[in-house]
């Protein structure tokens, strides 16, 4: 019988809008930046950055927040969530306002580093407190309304980023963030209580050391691997040897006696499942978001605003939604709701394989919004699995693996779906440019972009090849949709056969008698 009595804190829901806008800004930050790419390459109107410049301002982000969201999730329940977040906020801010300012691209790299670790610092403790201040019976409903945070912020980035560059310089949005962090810092410091686990044990010094090696390689090499293909030796070098690392992570943590993780938390399913379902779905749903980016852009030729706005029903889809899952998981259970949320997200991925050059573009954003209902149903009940599987005291830990899983299947699937689509597209273009010249030719056929940039100076054949790098590009993407449908499909095995069918609620009251759990720090 369940009590009567909420445990929740008192101003909970004030606390979890704070914490949305806490998390709104990381999220969105990150999205943004994609539609200022092509500004910040101009030497005029940007800092004049190079393509491999343009790389780094993305992934020195990327890098530095993949490599660090599980030591300070760790380091955040032992030393205080609340203090985390406002020193997390703060850094965020002051390196916003470093990348506004930042005087050439060395600058900006080095000012999104810095962004990446306050980013880090502050995206698990949102989630662990939520799961402190919040009773288990309304945690579900709580974190609803979290993941729909995240997918508005995924989608209204590049709204956002494209109203700002149309009317005033790139450094706008960065700047955007700095009164918007100095709100929730204040918010957050009236608001939310200080929590944390209130027997931490000693600190695993060489267990947080080797997740942030093993991350940060292993995360360097998918993004590298990404951008330039994955035949050197430096990219599988860095994958293989941070996988190694990462693997003698888990051999220490079963080995130790004051674990950071406790490893046989994955021999649970009602954690394993959902953080191996969360990777699944990253993976295909960042992939489609890169291949659509540039549809729109390039192959429909909207501005980045306009194709930020035909990404908004994935927003409203994920508002609608999101919040409404816990409900749906109280009357049909988790299992139920993730496997229906999968169906969605896998009919609405695959469905881009029909996506063509001349589509309705209406078609487009109804798929988006399909995909958003999908995902709305997922996230919500595989992030209340993950976090019931663990006591109040530990939720950092459930909040940082669930996030790091997020973070790096989510750059493996721009990685791999943008090799594939980058192989496909070079051998279907291949005979289109094979009468222009070397150096040209080479452009041409090593993106979509680089053949517009060429066509600009073919004069009458530019139709031509503009034609054939759209159709080419539209058969890649075809080939990267397929694909991101299958690795979904994949996370219905794992539905159907580990996640567990009801609720579980009372994970806090009763830590103890799971063995699983034992030894947690």
């Amino acid at each position: 019988m369940e009590p009567h009595e909420n445990t929740g804190h008192p101003r909970r829901w004030a606390i979890l809008g704070v914490l949305v806008i806490s998390l709104l800004v990381v999220v969105l930050d990150n999205t943004i930046l994609n539609v200022a790419l092509r500004t910040l390459a101009d030497p005029v109107r940007g800092l004049g950055a190079s393509q491999g410049e343009l790389e780094w301002a993305i992934n020195s982000y990327t890098l530095v927040f993949a490599g660090l969201l599980f030591t300070f999730g760790v380091l955040g329940d032992r030393l205080g969530r609340r203090r985390f977040l406002i020193l997390g906020l703060a850094l965020f801010g002051l390196a916003s306002l470093l990348s506004a300012y930042a005087q050439d691209p060395a600058q900006l790299i080095a000012a999104r580093a810095l962004m990446g670790v306050g980013g880090a610092a502050i995206m698990p403790v949102t989630l662990s407190i939520i799961s402190n201040v919040f009773d288990p019976r309304e945690r579900g409903r709580a974190i609803g309304v979290w993941a729909g945070a995240v997918g508005l912020a995924v989608a209204i980035g590049p709204v956002l980023g494209g109203a700002l560059l149309e009317h005033y310089w790139w450094g706008s949005v960065f700047l955007i963030n700095v009164p918007v962090v100095a709100v929730g810092v204040l918010l957050v410091a009236l608001l939310v209580p200080e929590s944390r686990d209130p027997s931490p044990g000693r600190v695993d010094v060489l267990g947080v050391l080797l997740s942030v090696i093993g991350l940060v390689a292993l995360t360097y090499g998918i993004i590298d691997g990404g951008e330039h293909g994955f035949g050197r030796p430096l990219v599988w070098v860095s994958i293989v040897g941070g996988l190694a690392v990462l693997g003698w992570f888990v051999a220490h943590e079963l080995r130790s006696d004051h674990p950071s993780l406790d490893v046989r938390l994955f021999r649970v399913p009602r954690f394993a499942a959902p953080v191996a379902l969360v990777g699944l779905v990253f993976f295909a749903a960042m992939g489609v978001m890169f291949f659509g980016a540039f549809y729109l852009q390039l192959v429909r030729g909207y501005s980045p605003l306009e194709s930020g706005l035909l990404f908004l029903p994935f927003a409203a889809a994920q508002l609608i939604f999101a919040p409404r899952s816990a409900a749906m998981v109280r009357r049909y259970g988790g299992r139920a709701v993730a496997a229906v949320g999968l169906l969605l997200t896998v009919v609405a991925l695959a469905a881009f394989v029909l996506i063509d050059a001349d589509t309705p573009i209406w078609i487009f954003s109804a798929l988006g919004f399909l995909q958003g209902a999908g995902m709305a149903n997922i996230m919500p009940p595989a992030t209340e699995s993950i976090m019931s599987a663990l006591p109040r005291e530990k939720a950092g830990v459930g909040s940082a693996v669930s996030n790091t899983i997020r973070q790096v299947a989510g750059a493996l699937g721009v990685a791999v779906l943008g090799s594939v689509l980058s192989a496909v597209y070079r051998d279907q273009v291949a005979p289109a440019v094979s009468a222009l010249p070397e150096p040209v030719r080479d452009a041409a056929r090593e993106s979509v972009s680089g053949a517009y940039a060429v066509a600009d100076r073919l004069g009458p054949a530019a139709p031509r090849l503009i034609e054939a790098a759209n159709d080419s590009f539209v058969s890649a993407m075809h080939w990267a949709a397929g694909i991101s449908a299958l690795v979904a499909t994949l996370g219905v095995v794992i539905v159907f056969r580990w996640m567990p069918g009801r609720p579980v609620v009372a994970a806090d009251a009763t830590p103890a008698t799971e063995p699983e759990l034992a030894g947690t720090a």
